[in-house]
């Protein structure tokens, strides 16, 4: 493939980005943001001679995989050398050293290249964050790595930019535009644009827009942030969304309920506020026990039951010998499918090996985490069955774990499936995600009716 073979749209995004020196390009799962990056980087870089080092900021794994490859799929991009910071602190200070048109390293790596070069003079005409929402923090060390270091050019790629609202939005827009547009501080962006939602004192725990921010805030980046949906642009393949409910024996399912009004009553305590932390240790407690297996306060993990376990070699059976790729939430989900289903030969995606043979039809089942496969890796060769064995409030983790097999270059139908043990906590969390609500304030939400429930009972 070549420059011609681009779609439209991301000659578009190329123009925006050769256009605009600090841009935010919001992009679909699916819709090409690598290949459409390194176009214009090879184009500022060998025609306009405007950018001469690049560093890419990308997730571990993408970090590690996709860069490369991607250039080396496109003949006007073959050309382009890479340096992988990656590895101990010698193999990274050597790659940093070695000559190449993008250095490539890790968010996990950044603030050690930061420290290294002396704080924000880092020796690059361009910084490429793949993945930005995971700078949506002003408060983590990622975000305050780059706020003080300045580049010539700035590209912000994501394709959700704001998983849990627009809160989320002033820390990537500040390290395009260091406050022109949002504000200076994150402080001044929440003045202008919200109110405070729920508060405890001084202490608050959400916001919420004011009237007419929402079409506000758009219209202050749109001249440097370029947005588009995948449904407008590719032919998607065809999607299923099966909500496969589990029945509990009355005898376990009494057990839940004793178990779920025990640790409700225990987290409301004398009737204090609830923390954000303390419900969301909750709905882990109560999502562990419909996946099957509790950790004590040891760690130790004791089986309750097999449900999902059951379900999930039968879905493996149905698939006949097809590739499913399983989503696990907690360690002895992932311990017990391994366990369980040894007969079918398990692999837990741990790195480019496993992607390789799943790609290559030689896994069976692959295991892994959202939060690990959850951007830039293409998985769409190897399968098209997706099993949630649990659930996870993080509407940013579904969609792109989803979006590692439903995405352009799917060649067959696209099954997801979903374990939901009825009458549990895993409902509470399905029907947030029907709504496409899995925020902070849906968990609350559904731990403050659970508390009503047990003290007016």
């Amino acid at each position: 493939m070549n420059r011609n073979d681009l779609h439209d749209y991301q000659k578009a995004c190329v123009e925006h980005i050769e256009k605009t020196t600090h841009c935010g390009v919001f992009l679909e799962m699916g819709l090409g943001k690598t290949v459409s990056t390194l176009t214009a980087i090879e184009e500022l870089m060998y025609d306009s001679m405007e950018v001469s080092s690049v560093l890419v900021v990308a997730p571990k794994r993408v970090a590690e995989s996709v860069w490369q490859e991607e250039a080396e799929k496109w003949d006007h991009l073959k050309h382009l050398t890479f340096s992988k910071i990656i590895g101990t602190a010698k193999q990274r200070i050597d790659a940093f050293k070695a000559k190449a048109d993008i250095h490539i390293i890790s968010r996990d790596n950044l603030a050690w290249l930061v420290g290294m070069c002396g704080g924000g003079n880092l020796p690059f005409d361009m910084l490429v964050v793949d993945e930005l929402s995971s700078f949506k923090s002003h408060q983590s060390n990622r975000f305050k790595c780059l706020k003080f270091c300045h580049f010539k050019r700035f590209v912000g790629l994501t394709g959700t930019p704001a998983p849990n609202g627009l809160i989320d939005l002033w820390p990537q827009i500040y390290l395009m535009d260091r406050g022109q547009r949002l504000g200076k501080t994150i402080t001044a962006y929440r003045s202008a644009f919200f109110r405070p939602g729920r508060t405890n004192g001084s202490v608050v725990y959400d916001y919420k827009l004011l009237d007419n921010s929402e079409q506000a805030i758009h219209e202050k980046i749109s001249d440097i942030c370029m947005s588009m949906g995948a449904k407008d642009y590719l032919t998607m393949p065809e999607r299923t969304d099966n909500f496969i409910k589990l029945q509990m024996p009355s005898e376990l399912a009494s057990r839940y309920k004793e178990f779920e009004k025990e640790k409700v009553l225990e987290l409301y305590g004398g009737g204090t506020e609830i923390s954000v932390a303390n419900a969301a240790a909750l709905s882990n407690k109560l999502l562990q026990f419909a996946n099957g297996a509790i950790y004590d306060a040891d760690g130790e993990v004791h089986e309750i039951h097999r449900l999902k376990l059951d379900a999930l070699k039968d879905i493996i059976d149905d698939a006949q010998g097809k590739p499913v790729l399983v989503a696990w939430t907690f360690k002895h989900d992932r311990d017990r499918i391994m366990k369980y289903l040894k007969a079918y030969e398990p692999k837990e995606l741990k790195g480019n090996a496993e992607i390789k043979a799943w790609n290559e039809g030689g896994i069976r089942v692959l295991l892994a985490h959202p939060a690990s496969a959850g951007h830039g890796l293409n998985l769409q060769a190897g399968g098209n069955i997706i099993v949630w064995f649990g659930q996870t409030w993080s509407l940013e983790l579904y969609q792109q774990f989803n979006a590692r097999l439903y995405r352009q270059g799917q060649k067959s139908a696209v099954i997801i499936h979903h374990l939901i043990v009825e009458h549990t906590h895993d409902e509470d969390v399905i029907e947030a995600l029907k709504l496409k609500d899995i925020t902070q304030a849906s968990l609350m939400k559904s731990i403050k009716a659970k508390i009503k429930e047990y003290l007016t009972s």
